[in-house]
C-alpha cells in the first residue's frame, strides 16, 4: 500500500485511540495542545537520542527482517473441506498485503494511526494530544501509540503501563522504521494484531467474523473490524452487535472526517446488513479420530512446535461424508450388539485403498465425544485366526505349497518348556487330510500350526514385518493362531498388500502437506514397491475368497468377488473380520477396553462379518464389481 492512497488532509478532530500512555511525562504548565506538541518535539529531537543510548539492552529489531509469526495449521479432507485447525498460543493465518482489503487498511489507519505514512515511528501530535488529555484527566486515559509502536510492543515488550516500557516502544519504533518500509510494517501489524476470540491476524479474524477472506471485506465490515482493536471481546459483534455497531460508526466517522470516504459511503456502510460468520477458534474437530491421527503423524514427522505454529496446510486421504458414514455404521451396530448381550463393547473400523494404501475411513471407537482413544491405530489386540493368511502366504512364497497342497488336521503336541503344547481346533474335533484351501475355509488351527513349523516361524515373522506389523512377536508355536498384539490399521494395511498382489506404499492418512505459501513439505503420492511374491499374494487372496463364499465368512458376502477372514480369540475377548475387494480393504474389530470376555459364543463370523458387510455395501455403492487377478496370471516361484 502506498501513502498516495491517502489524502494529506490533516485530522479535524483528535484521535481517541484508547491506548495507555506515559504517566506524567513532561508536566504541562499551560495545558495547551501547542505547548504539549512543542515539548514533545523537543523530546523527539534531543531526549530520545539519549534514551536510545540508555536502552542498549533492547531487542534487535533487525531480526524482524526474517520474522515469521506463528501460524495456525489447517487440516482438510481430500476434497478441501476444513476439518479442524491446530494452533498453540495464536490462531493465525498470515497473508500478504495484496490479499488484504484496501478498505480494511484505511479503516485501521483511520482508527489507530492516521498519520502513519507521515511520521517516523512516533507521532509528536499524537503524543501532545495524549499528554494534554492525561494531564487534565489526572490519569492514563489516552494513548499515543503509533502502529509501529503497537507492533514492537506486541512482538518484544510486556503489556504493563510503565513509562520505561512506553519509552522503549518509542525507541524500538524509530529503529524499526529505519530498516522496514511503511508497507512492510503495516502488513506485519495486520497479521500480528489480536482481533478477539483467539484470532490473530486479519485473515483468521475475517473468516471468523464474516466468513470471508481478508481480501473480500467491504467498507462496513472493515470499519467494524477496525473498531475491535481497542477491546476485541468487549466490542465483538458475537457478544454485542450494539457495541460493535457503535465502534463501526466511530471508525466510519473518522474516515469521513479525514476525507478518505464521502458522506454517501458513510451512510451506505452504516445501513449495510452485517452477516456474521461463527467463532471458529474453539470449534473442535469435525472428525476427531482422523484429525488426531493426522496430528500424531505430523508431530512425528515435523515436531510438535511446527505442528502448532508452522501454518501447515494438510490434505488428508479421507472424504468427510465417507468417514461420517463409517462412524454411523459403527454406532448403529454398537447398539445392536448391546441388545444381544455384548456389553461395554468397542468397535474399530479401518478402511484402506489397496491401490494407494491411503486410509479412507478410520473409526477408533463408538463415540469420540466420550473417548478419543483411537482403537484403530493404538489398541494392540490379538487377531486370532485373521493372522493365518500370513502363514499360508509365507508357505506359498517358498514355492513348495499351493492352495491345493494337503495338510493333516490330526492331533499333535510340541515341547513347551517343561511341558507340552497340544493345539486344538475351535470345535475340539479333527478333520484328517485336507487342502490348505479347505483348512483356511473352516479356520482349522492344527493345519496352520503344522505349516508354520514346517516353513519356520522366523519366516512368518519376516512376512509380518514386511506387511507392516511392527508389534512385538516371537517365533513361538502359537504364533500362527494370532498370539500377538496388532492394530486394526496394521491388519487392514497387510490385507491391502495381498489385494494389490504384493505392491505396497506406506499406509497414511495424509496425502499432502504445504506451508502457508504453498511450498510442499510432504508429498505422499503413492510410490508402490513390490514387497511380496505376486503369485503367492494372489494365491492367498484366492483362498480367502473361498472363506467368504463357502466358509466362516459367509456373512460378509457382497455378491461380488470378495476375500476375507474371520478372527476369534480364546475366551471371545477379540473378534474380527478383515476383508477386501480389489478397490477397498477393511478391518473391523470388536472387543472391550478392559480385555474381558465379550459374550460366550461371540465370533468374528457371526458378529463382525455383518458389520463389515454393511459398511462395504454402503462404501461400494455405485462402484462397479471387479474380479481379482487369478494366480495363474503370475509366475509361481521355484521351490526353495
Amino acid at each position: 500500500m502506498s501513502s498516495r492512497t491517502f489524502e494529506k488532509k490533516q485530522p479535524q478532530a483528535p484521535v481517541s485511540s484508547g491506548f495507555e500512555f506515559i504517566k506524567g511525562v513532561g508536566q504541562v504548565a499551560g495545558g495547551t495542545l501547542l505547548a504539549a506538541t512543542m515539548l514533545t518535539s523537543s523530546i523527539v529531537a534531543g531526549g530520545l537520542v539519549g534514551l536510545a543510548i540508555s536502552f542498549r539492552n533492547l531487542p534487535d529489531v533487525r531480526q524482524l527482517r526474517n520474522f515469521f509469526p506463528s501460524e495456525t495449521t489447517y487440516i482438510y479432507d481430500m476434497k478441501g473441506k476444513l476439518l479442524t485447525s491446530l494452533h498453540g498460543e495464536a490462531n493465525r493465518e498470515v497473508v500478504t498485503r495484496e490479499k488484504i482489503s484496501p478498505e480494511l487498511k484505511r479503516a485501521v489507519l483511520a482508527s489507530e494511526d492516521s498519520d502513519f505514512y507521515f511520521h517516523h515511528g512516533i507521532n509528536p501530535k499524537g503524543v501532545g494530544r495524549a499528554i494534554v488529555t492525561n494531564y487534565t484527566s489526572g490519569g492514563v486515559s489516552q494513548g499515543a501509540s503509533t502502529i509501529t509502536m503497537q507492533l514492537v510492543k506486541n512482538l518484544f515488550l510486556n503489556q504493563r503501563r510503565e513509562i520505561t516500557r512506553k519509552l522503549a516502544e518509542a525507541v524500538l519504533a524509530i529503529r524499526l522504521e529505519q530498516i522496514l518500509s511503511k508497507d512492510d510494517i503495516l502488513e506485519m501489524y495486520l497479521n500480528q494484531v489480536y482481533w478477539g476470540h483467539n484470532n490473530y491476524g486479519v485473515q483468521t479474524a475475517a473468516r471468523s467474523y464474516f466468513n470471508k477472506s481478508a481480501s473480500q471485506l467491504n467498507l462496513a465490515e472493515s470499519a467494524m473490524m477496525a473498531g475491535l482493536i481497542q477491546a476485541p471481546e468487549r466490542y465483538s459483534p458475537f457478544i454485542s452487535m450494539e457495541k460493535a455497531k457503535f465502534q463501526q460508526k466511530t471508525v466510519l466517522g473518522r474516515m469521513r472526517d479525514l476525507g478518505w470516504i464521502d458522506q454517501k459511503q458513510y451512510d451506505t456502510a452504516l445501513k449495510e446488513e452485517i452477516k456474521l460468520g461463527r467463532i471458529r477458534s474453539f470449534g473442535g474437530s469435525a472428525l476427531p479420530y482422523i484429525t488426531n491421527e493426522v496430528s500424531r503423524e505430523l508431530a512425528k514427522k515435523f515436531g510438535r512446535d511446527a505442528l502448532l505454529k508452522g501454518g501447515m496446510r494438510v490434505q488428508t486421504t479421507v472424504d468427510i461424508d465417507f468417514q461420517k458414514m463409517a462412524e454411523d455404521v459403527v454406532k448403529k451396530w454398537h447398539y445392536r450388539l448391546l441388545s444381544r448381550g455384548l456389553y461395554k463393547n468397542q468397535i474399530a473400523l479401518v478402511a484402506v485403498d489397496p491401490r494407494t494404501h491411503y486410509v479412507k475411513a478410520l473409526v477408533g471407537g463408538v463415540d469420540s465425544q466420550k473417548s478419543e482413544f483411537n482403537r484403530g491405530t493404538q489398541a494392540q489386540r490379538q487377531p486370532g485366526s485373521a493372522f493365518k493368511p500370513f502363514v499360508y502366504y509365507t508357505a506359498f512364497a517358498t514355492g513348495k505349497y499351493t492352495p491345493n497342497s494337503i495338510v493333516y488336521d490330526t492331533p499333535v503336541s510340541y515341547r513347551d518348556g517343561s511341558g507340552w503344547y497340544r493345539p486344538r481346533n475351535y470345535d475340539n474335533s479333527f478333520g484328517g487330510a485336507m487342502s490348505i484351501r479347505h483348512a483356511l475355509k473352516l479356520s482349522r488351527n492344527i493345519p496352520v500350526i503344522k505349516i508354520g513349523k514346517a516353513i519356520g516361524m522366523n519366516k512368518v515373522v519376516e512376512t509380518s514385518r514386511t506387511l507392516g506389523i511392527m508389534s512385538p512377536m516371537e517365533p513361538v508355536t502359537s504364533l500362527p493362531l494370532g498370539a500377538i498384539g496388532v492394530t486394526p490399521l496394521e491388519m487392514a494395511s497387510a490385507y491391502a498388500t495381498f489385494a494389490n498382489y504384493g505392491w505396497q506404499s506406506p499406509t497414511t492418512v495424509i496425502a499432502r502437506v504445504t506451508d502457508s505459501s504453498g511450498n510442499v513439505l510432504l508429498d505422499n503420492t503413492p510410490k508402490p514397491k513390490l514387497v511380496l511374491d505376486s503369485w503367492a499374494a494372489a494365491s492367498t487372496i484366492n483362498i480367502l475368497q473361498t472363506v467368504v463364499s463357502e466358509g466362516t465368512g459367509k456373512n460378509a458376502a457382497l455378491g461380488r468377488p470378495t476375500a476375507g477372514k474371520t478372527g476369534t480369540t480364546s475366551s471371545e475377548k477379540d473378534i474380527w473380520f478383515v476383508g477386501t475387494v480389489p478397490q477397498l480393504t477393511t478391518a473391523v474389530w470388536i472387543g472391550r477396553d478392559d480385555n474381558k470376555t465379550l459374550s460366550r459364543g461371540a465370533t468374528g463370523g457371526g458378529d463382525v462379518a455383518p458389520i463389515w458387510r454393511d459398511f462395504m455395501v454402503r462404501a461400494l455403492k455405485g462402484v462397479p464389481a471387479q474380479s481379482f487377478t487369478p494366480p495363474s496370471k503370475f509366475t509361481r516361484p521355484k521351490a526353495k
